[in-house]
C-alpha cells in the first residue's frame, strides 16, 4: 500500500513538473515574440533613405556670364525746325565726324520770318536814333530853360522805350537765326549712322503739334559697354578696375579685352544679382552694338565646390536646404548653389565631400528625424561647364 502511494505521488510530481515547464516555456516564447514585435515595429518606424556622396568639383577660376554689347554713346537725331528735306549726305553704316553736315532742311517760313524780324529791328533802331537826338536836344534846351522839365522827361522816356524795343527785336532776330541754323543737321559726335529715316522732299515736323520724327540714329562704337548681371555669390569678383575678357560665337577662338569700370553697388532684390558695366575698346569696329557676348571674370581666389543631384534639394521658406544623415538622424543644412548643370548642381558652401546626402527627401522631412540608410551611391559627375 505504501509503495502504491509513493508511485502515485511520483506520477503526480512528474505531471506537475511537465506542466510547469510547459507554462514557463510558453511564457518565454510569448515574451520573445513581444520583444521581436517591438524591435520590428521600432525598426519599421525609422524612415529608410537613399543617400549619395557629393563629388568634389574643380576649383572655380572664373565665371562666364552672358551680356549684350551696347554703343558707348547712342542717340537719335531730330529736327528743331519745320520744313522739307532739301538734301541728305550720309546713309546707314557711314562713319562721320563731329560737326559734319548730315542733311539740310528747307524752311521758307523761318527765312521770311527772319527777314521780317530784321526789318523790324532796323525800324526800331531808326526810331531809337531819332529818340536819342530828341532827348539830347531837349536836355540841352533845358539848361537854358527853353523847354519845361516835363517835356524833357517825356523825351528821355521815349528814348528808353525805343531802346527796349530794339533789344526785343534783336532777341527775336537771334531766335530766328538759330532756327534757321537748325535747317542744317550736324553730327553731334564721332560715330556711325545706324538708321536714316528721311529722304528728299519729306516733310519734317519739329514736334510742336505732332510727335517728332527721328531723322538719323547715331552710335559711337570706338568703345562698347557690356552690362552683366553677376550672381550675388560671385559679387566679390566684380571690382572696378578688374580685367575682363569678352568672347562671341561669331569669333571662335578669339577674345577681346575689357575693363570692369563700375557697378551698381546694390544687389537686385528680384534676381539677387549685381549689375556691372564692362567697357571694351573697339577701335577697328569689329564688335557690333547689340551682339550677344560672354563676359569672363576672374575670381580673386579659388572656391572649393561639390556636386550633388538636383533631386537632393529642398526648397523651404527659410531658404534652400539639403538633408544629410548624421548619427542616424536627418539634418537640414543651408547651402548655396553655384552653377546649375540640369540633373546636377554645384554647391559652393554648406556641404563637404564626406557628407551623406539624402536623395529625393520627403517634403515633410525635418531635422532630428530618425532615418536608416537603405543604400549609398556616388553622385553623378557634373556636366562639362563652359569656361
Amino acid at each position: 500500500m505504501t509503495a502504491r502511494r509513493h508511485l502515485f505521488y511520483l506520477v503526480i510530481g512528474v505531471v506537475a513538473g511537465a506542466l510547469g515547464l510547459g507554462i514557463v516555456s510558453g511564457m518565454r516564447e510569448r515574451s520573445s515574440a513581444a520583444t521581436t514585435l517591438r524591435q520590428t515595429t521600432a525598426a519599421a518606424a525609422i524612415t529608410p533613405v537613399n543617400v549619395v556622396s557629393p563629388q568634389r568639383g574643380a576649383p572655380i577660376l572664373e565665371i562666364r556670364l552672358p551680356g549684350t554689347t551696347q554703343a558707348f554713346t547712342d542717340a537719335p537725331i531730330f529736327a528743331r525746325t519745320n520744313g522739307y528735306v532739301k538734301a541728305w549726305y550720309f546713309d546707314i553704316g557711314a562713319h562721320v565726324k563731329r560737326g559734319q553736315l548730315l542733311a539740310e532742311i528747307e524752311s521758307p517760313e523761318v527765312d521770311q520770318q527772319l527777314q521780317q524780324a530784321r526789318a523790324d529791328l532796323a525800324t526800331a533802331q531808326a526810331n531809337m536814333r531819332q529818340a536819342q537826338i530828341t532827348a539830347d536836344r531837349w536836355s540841352e534846351l533845358l539848361k537854358s530853360d527853353a523847354v519845361s522839365r516835363q517835356e524833357t522827361d517825356q523825351a528821355v522816356s521815349t528814348l528808353s522805350a525805343a531802346k527796349a524795343t530794339v533789344e526785343s527785336n534783336a532777341a527775336n532776330v537771334r531766335r530766328l537765326e538759330q532756327l534757321q541754323g537748325f535747317e542744317k543737321i550736324y553730327a553731334p559726335f564721332d560715330g556711325v549712322i545706324t538708321a536714316r529715316n528721311l529722304d528728299i522732299g519729306v516733310l519734317v515736323d519739329a514736334g510742336a503739334t505732332t510727335p517728332a520724327r527721328e531723322l538719323f540714329h547715331m552710335a559711337a562704337i570706338d568703345t562698347l559697354r557690356v552690362f552683366v548681371a553677376v550672381p550675388e555669390i560671385y559679387s566679390r569678383a566684380a571690382r572696378p578696375g578688374t580685367a575682363a575678357t569678352l568672347t562671341l560665337d561669331e569669333y571662335p577662338g578669339r577674345s577681346f579685352h575689357g575693363t570692369l569700370v563700375r557697378t551698381s553697388n546694390a544687389i537686385d532684390l528680384n534676381s539677387r544679382t549685381l549689375n556691372v558695366e564692362v567697357d571694351v575698346d573697339n577701335p577697328g569696329g569689329e564688335l557690333l552694338p547689340g551682339a550677344y557676348a560672354f563676359v569672363h571674370l576672374q575670381l580673386p581666389r579659388h572656391i572649393a565646390s561639390v556636386t550633388v543631384p538636383a533631386s537632393t534639394l529642398l526648397f523651404r521658406a527659410e531658404g534652400l536646404r539639403v538633408a544629410v544623415v548624421r548619427n542616424g538622424e536627418a539634418q537640414l543644412v543651408p547651402v548655396a548653389i553655384g552653377r546649375d548643370y540640369g540633373l546636377t548642381v554645384e554647391i559652393v558652401s554648406g556641404l563637404q565631400p564626406t557628407d551623406q546626402v539624402i536623395v529625393s527627401p520627403s517634403d515633410s522631412l525635418t531635422s532630428g528625424t530618425r532615418v536608416r540608410i537603405a543604400n549609398a551611391q556616388p553622385a553623378a559627375p557634373p556636366a562639362a561647364a563652359p569656361r
